[in-house]
């Protein structure tokens, strides 16, 4: 029997090859503050990680998590939709960011109507692509399999299909073949 791996820990896989200590990352929804640590650690001290979400249940967990590990100091968190990316950044970090992680979907252990909405993820997108490094890598884990998430990946689909092939590259991973499985996007900016 074939072990199937989940699309968060293939994108920590990937993640993990790719940060480095000092590096600066954006969680974009930080959710219970699990991936937020996660790039924390990677960055270590002498970097940093902006997060957002637009629940305060999330941020608390998040900086409470933060804290108990000691990495506060390293970390930014906004109680803030994350297509306010450009705007809650200081411009000195614009272009700056070696990775940007979308975990889509809603916060786990809540109420599962609150979602993240298509139109300000694709806003917080385009966003992402200016706030990037050259080399810098977007991963974005989209559910299909729940209400409002089909037409969430389906934009996401249609959106990294239009960026200009000259300037950004796209990994599409598949959990399983249905239509409903979750999926991850790598988009990395050449």
């Amino acid at each position: 029997m074939t072990k199937r791996i989940s699309l968060t820990a293939q994108a920590h896989s990937i993640i993990e090859k790719h940060l480095s200590k000092g590096d600066m990352a954006i969680d974009a929804t930080t959710g219970n503050g699990h991936d937020t640590l996660f790039l924390a650690r990677l960055v270590s001290r002498t970097g940093k990680v902006f997060g957002f979400d637009i629940q305060q249940q999330a941020i608390d967990s998040t900086q409470s998590r933060l804290e108990s590990e000691n990495f506060a100091d390293n970390t930014q968190l906004f109680l803030s939709s994350h297509d306010k990316m450009l705007q809650c950044i200081a411009a000195e970090f614009h272009g700056t960011i070696k990775l940007i992680m979308f975990n889509l979907g809603y916060l786990p252990g809540s109420d599962k109507s609150v979602i993240t909405q298509t139109e300000s993820t694709l806003t917080a997108l385009e966003q992402a692509t200016k706030l990037l490094i050259k080399s810098g890598l977007i991963t974005i884990a989209a559910y299909p399999g729940h209400t409002g998430g089909d037409t969430e990946t389906l934009a996401i689909e249609k959106w990294h299909q239009q960026l200009d092939a000259r300037k950004f590259s796209v990994e599409s991973i598949y959990s399983s073949e249905k239509e409903t499985a979750p999926r991850l996007y790598i988009i990395k900016k050449i």
